[in-house]
């Protein structure tokens, strides 16, 4: 059996004072990128929008079909610099911005419970 790590810093909450996402800001253009431009909207654009919107529509179901099938599942996560972890997965945020884990099997040890930032992740898999 490995060893438990213990925690030794938890990521910063969000602000208390947030006012809801600013469309100028860094967070919201890399969370919300666009195809189309809105200011020379035509009757081809919205078209286009219609349809780059039932398509984020789609994937989006799809991904949080997957997030619903791996609850309480092991799932592998592939992250940056090659660093394969496991974990039983529990949660995520309602922005998908970090998962809530149990059992993290990492190369130093296991940590009983943990928050992974989804940037930090490239992929995961699980079995069905």
């Amino acid at each position: 059996m490995r060893p438990h790590v213990s925690v030794l810093r938890l990521p910063r909450g969000p602000a208390p004072n947030g006012r809801g996402f600013d469309p100028n800001s860094p967070r919201f253009i890399a969370l919300c990128p666009t195809t189309i431009s809105a200011s020379t909207e035509t009757a081809t654009d919205s078209v286009q929008i219609r349809e780059e919107q039932r398509a984020r529509s789609a994937l989006r179901e799809s991904f949080l079909r997957t997030l619903i099938a791996m609850t309480n599942k092991q799932v592998q996560f592939h992250m940056y610099e090659r660093v394969k972890v496991e974990a039983k997965f529990g949660a995520s945020d309602i922005d998908v911005l970090n998962f809530q884990i149990s059992e993290l099997h990492t190369p130093i040890g296991v940590q009983k419970e943990a928050l992974l930032r989804c940037q930090d992740v490239i992929s995961y898999s699980f079995d069905l």
